[in-house]
């Protein structure tokens, strides 16, 4: 049995009356009772941890918020159009994304600042599902189904998808999404986008037999 002051909560040995340190009058505690003490201390600092990375992680996500604009009205809608095709095309997990979890941001952030890549449609910042569309998201495309591209592109940024992982999906789904050579292989955005494909994920150009060594081609004739 050990001994723990009521007053200063220090533990004592069993055979004191009065705390080594208070004076105070002793009650005897059991081992349990300390264990019990013990786990409790360490939930309640847990608890502590935990808060303090809420908050810490709420502080950053707001600040790259503050440190935006959002979008106008206009934009807005395009982006909302956007998201509306993807929806009628079958990509249910990425609307899910684009319409409930992201904030949609009109210039970069304190990040985003720092890291901007030249010739951006836009940029995500993962996990705090924040997306900063940039001017060049409503100047280039086409139509909404070069934007739906370009989302969805972002969305498996969202998702925790690298740039390989990324251009790799869209160009495999470009048939299913209705983004086709025959419609869009004149336009800035398949170019730009082909290119960067071939960039990030050459294991799609290595097939020497179709254009471009495109091998994927064929996927998207089936």
């Amino acid at each position: 049995m050990k001994k723990r002051c009521s007053n200063c909560q220090l533990v004592n040995f069993s055979h004191l009356s009065e705390c080594a340190r208070c004076q105070a009058a002793l009650t005897e505690v059991s081992a349990e009772a300390e264990t019990s003490s013990a786990k409790s201390s360490i939930f309640k600092r847990a608890i502590i941890c935990a808060a303090v990375c809420f908050i810490t992680l709420l502080g950053f996500y707001l600040s790259m918020i503050f440190t935006s604009a959002s979008l106008n009205y206009d934009e807005k809608i395009q982006v909302k159009s956007a998201v509306g095709l993807l929806d009628e095309k079958g990509f249910a997990r990425e609307v899910f994304l684009l319409s409930y979890l992201t904030s949609y941001r009109g210039n970069d952030n304190w990040l985003n600042a720092s890291t901007k890549f030249e010739n951006a449609y836009a940029a995500t910042n993962f996990p705090f599902e924040i997306m900063t569309v940039y001017p060049e998201f409503f100047t280039y495309p086409a139509d909404d189904t070069e934007r739906a591209a370009i989302l969805l592109h972002e969305a498996q940024h969202l998702k925790g998808a690298n740039e390989k992982e990324a251009y790799e999906y869209v160009w495999r789904n470009r048939k299913k999404l209705g983004w086709t050579k025959e419609a869009y292989g004149g336009s800035v955005v398949w170019r730009n986008i082909r290119r960067q494909t071939q960039e990030f994920a050459p294991n799609l150009f290595v097939c020497d037999w179709n254009e471009a060594n495109d091998c994927t081609e064929f996927e998207n004739k089936r």
